[in-house]
């Protein structure tokens, strides 16, 4: 098969490095920096954001102008789209021509644009700028850095489209990586842009020492949150008791790799949002996505309690302590509640 990633980041190099290193594919990896594709290629290793792990000799790298890449004579089978979710609607409109199964890594709502009163996932983006191409999303519990190194972990492939589906578990699929097919996009998606807004949550509870039993109340109430507005998106509530909803949640809200939980810590320690951002030297989504997420809940009557408190810590009109106070101080109600 062959396989092109578009985007030098952590996880488009994890990917690119795994499909290469099992040896069945041919594979191109996308930098759009040329400095940092003349280090991958010279290095073989992505120094800036994948320290230590060395890439497959067999592994191809390009750079340069996208659309010159794209018409370079070579039929891919496959395409990665590995940039964050600001750059994903160019990157759909350069491909919305080709008749090659598609794939997004990103995570999160698109900002509001063009008088939207709300941002966009990436598989309504996708029916703006590509709507007759073969797309869907890799998502799933998983940090770049162990996937590269080989350790076991799982991922879902989410298309309405078959051929999408089959194709990403015959790119991906091996002992290592366990590829698991979905035909919920929207849930799959509302997952993983969620996660990222509640993984702040539960940084913040755990930098200020609140302890283990908040934590899991926190992580619960919010997969709550999730499945009400995913289920109000037109998702299947079975999609968020899987690996795109609470694997990822579980994952995102309590590793120490997970940047999104790094901000929730540093915003305990006091720091203020840009300083966290600044020293994390990454995208970490849930900051950008989180009024989002709070906009399309409210739009649509779904409760959110817990990612209203993130916003507004976020927003600087709640401090740290006073999100614990307004998440306490709500009425009782009964756990099975939906709105």
């Amino acid at each position: 098969m062959r396989i092109l990633v578009l985007g030098a980041g952590a996880w488009g190099t994890a990917l690119a490095a795994t499909a290469s290193g099992l040896g069945r594919h041919a594979v191109t990896l996308w930098a759009r920096d040329p400095v940092l594709a003349q280090g991958l290629q010279s290095q073989r290793m992505n120094s800036r954001y994948l320290p230590g792990i060395v890439l497959p000799d067999g592994l191809s790298i390009a750079s340069g102008y996208l659309h010159l890449v794209l018409q370079d004579g070579t039929q891919w089978d496959l395409v990665i789209i590995a940039t964050p979710m600001a750059a994903l609607r160019t990157m759909l409109q350069a491909l919305a021509d080709t008749a090659v199964p598609t794939v997004w890594l990103c995570k999160g709502f698109e900002a509001a644009r063009d008088g939207q009163a709300w941002g966009l996932l990436g598989h309504e983006v996708q029916r703006q700028a590509a709507p007759h191409a073969l797309c869907g999303a890799l998502s799933g519990p998983s940090f770049a850095a162990e996937v590269a190194q080989g350790k076991p972990a799982a991922l879902v492939a989410a298309s309405t489209h078959a051929v999408v589906r089959q194709t990403l578990v015959d790119a991906f699929h091996s002992p290592a990586l366990r590829i698991y097919a979905s035909d919920d996009l929207p849930g799959v998606e509302v997952g993983g842009a969620v996660k990222n807004v509640l993984a702040i949550a539960t940084g913040l509870c755990d930098g200020l020492g609140l302890g283990v039993n908040a934590r899991a109340a926190l992580i619960t109430r919010g997969l709550s949150e999730m499945t009400r507005l995913g289920v109000a998106l037109g998702a299947q509530a079975a999609t968020f008791t899987g690996l795109s909803g609470l694997g990822d949640l579980v994952l995102t809200a309590t590793g120490d790799l997970s940047r999104n939980r790094q901000v929730g810590l540093a915003l305990a320690r006091g720091q203020t949002l840009a300083a966290a951002v600044a020293e994390l030297g990454h995208v970490a989504e849930g900051v950008y996505c989180a009024r989002t997420v709070l906009q399309r809940a409210r739009a649509l009557g779904v409760d959110m309690p817990i990612t209203e408190a993130v916003v507004q810590l976020l927003d600087g009109s709640l401090q740290a302590p006073e999100v614990l106070a307004l998440l306490m101080g709500r009425e009782p109600r009964p756990e099975s509640d939906r709105v």
